[in-house]
């Protein structure tokens, strides 16, 4: 396996790796690799809206959204009355 070295890193930038590694329960090395690994993966292909969306909410924790029933809520409207 192949290694890199970065140098001249801001410390924001290895302030917020270590939190984001943190957060994700891994060394600031392993969460490293899974942002170029992920970086380089959609690079490959075009973003859709799906992506565009996640990629700025995912910082954020997220968005909960609440479940909906499999059913119709009412009856359906019917437009030959």
């Amino acid at each position: 396996m192949a290694s890199i070295t970065i140098r001249n890193l801001d410390e924001s930038v290895k302030r917020r790796l270590r939190m984001r590694a943190a957060k994700h329960g891994r060394s600031m090395e392993e969460e490293a690799r899974e942002i170029l690994k992920i970086g380089v993966a959609t690079s490959e292909r075009e973003p859709n809206m799906y992506e565009s969306i996640r990629a700025l909410f995912e910082p954020l924790g997220g968005v909960k959204l609440p479940e909906f029933p499999d059913q119709p809520i009412g009856e359906p409207i019917r437009f030959d009355e």
